[in-house]
């Protein structure tokens, strides 16, 4: 069975709700990590033989965005293409599927990524299709009805409900969580330089003046302190813990890998980033999604057999500050192993994007420190979880 490595990969910044990306669709934003990793990977568009880019709020987005993506990377039109999506997992699950592509022989260069642009998800008018005759219509906010709340629930909660019983029954407070939340930002305004290199540029259109060039992540937010998270008011319920605070903004941006079988990459001449060594996925009680990279994680440690001691570091989606600190409870991990650079809670989460963002950076940070052996995993609505184990060779650095 043929094995499947990761050349090179992009990422644009990740941009604010309605900040400097907030006038890029999400294929906008996704032929720019897909032109950007294939320029890096040395590979032209011709080469490429399939597309998958996970996008969760495709609503209003036309047909088939990842096939919209790649066009616009210049990824030419006989190039097959899928969109996926699993919810928060959706980048990180077109990275796994490729893998498996990839090692059953039928294909040998892919694009894996993932888009979202969550300040253009529409609002929805659900009884207009056959006619509001008379009285108030009811509105819904496609971007929390489709991304951030429970379908499984009769009420429909948001995800930060769960985020608090999750939290409660770990025993994590609202001091503990405001605590990992501002060493999120710290770590990632000390790592600024270090998010550059993933980073492509974008240049935006202005309705005034000469184009701005989005190229740092919006959301980072230096000064944080315990003592100002610990003045915001909880938002899912008075006797909560999470807050805005504690929890990733709402965001804009993309990322994208570069994989090919081992044999094509040796063919062509090419120096691999990582190598993809395995996977795999839980599903649980759509309540319990915020243990799910825990569980993911002792699962695909199970499956490789596999000791944390063999593991050098941990990329953790922070859906919410409570999802990393319990997770790391969970799977009992060294907390400083664990988002060394920062997580979402600092850099944002643009819900179909980020699990190929977690992906690229712990590749980056694995080849910063000589190689070693991560994992990324990421928890998502519903109650599933993925992760991914990838190697670094040590003589990368």
């Amino acid at each position: 069975m043929a094995k499947t490595v990761i050349i090179d990969g992009a990422r644009t910044a990740f941009g604010k709700f309605g900040g400097g990306l907030s006038s890029l669709t999400a294929s906008d934003l996704g032929a720019a990590a897909i032109k950007e990793a294939m320029n890096r990977a040395n590979i032209q568009p011709e080469d490429v033989q399939e597309v998958i880019m996970g996008n969760v709020l495709q609503a209003g987005q036309g047909q088939i965005p990842s096939r919209q993506a790649a066009y616009k990377a210049g990824i030419p039109y006989n190039v097959k293409s899928e969109t996926i999506n699993k919810v928060c997992a959706s980048g990180l699950r077109s990275v796994t599927m490729a893998d498996q592509i990839i090692r059953l022989g039928d294909e040998e260069v892919i694009v894996a990524g993932g888009m979202e642009s969550m300040s253009n998800a529409p609002y929805y008018l659900p009884k207009a299709r056959w006619g509001l005759r008379m009285g108030d219509a009811q509105m819904i906010d496609g971007m929390v009805h489709d991304g951030l709340s429970c379908s499984f629930h009769p009420d429909k909660v948001h995800m930060g409900t769960y985020g608090n019983s999750t939290a409660e029954e770990h025993g994590l407070t609202r001091e503990k969580q405001d605590e990992w939340s501002v060493r999120s930002h710290e770590r990632a305004i000390k790592a600024k330089d270090m998010f550059a290199e993933e980073i492509t540029p974008i240049e935006v259109k202005q309705r005034k003046g000469d184009p701005i060039k989005v190229e740092v992540d919006e959301a980072p937010r230096e000064g944080t302190t315990a003592e100002s998270l610990s003045k915001l008011k909880p938002a899912f319920g008075k006797d909560g813990t999470i807050t805005a605070g504690n929890a990733p903004g709402i965001n804009d941006g993309a990322a994208a890998l570069i994989l090919m079988s081992e044999e094509r990459a040796q063919k062509d001449g090419k120096k691999p980033l990582a190598y993809v060594l395995s996977h795999t996925e839980v599903a649980v009680e759509p309540h319990r999604f915020p243990e799910t990279p825990g569980l993911v994680i002792n699962e695909l440690l199970k499956k490789t057999g596999k000791s944390l001691d063999d593991i050098d570091i941990f990329e953790i989606n922070e859906a919410f500050a409570a999802v990393a600190l319990a997770s790391s409870k969970i799977a009992g991990l060294d907390a400083e192993k664990v988002n060394v650079n920062g997580g979402s809670v600092a850099l944002g989460h643009p819900i179909g994007a980020s699990g190929t963002r977690i992906i690229l950076t712990l590749a980056y940070e694995l080849k910063r420190r000589g190689g070693g052996i991560g994992i990324a995993a990421i928890c998502s609505g519903g109650g599933q979880g993925d992760a991914i184990m990838i190697e670094v060779p040590k003589e990368a650095k």
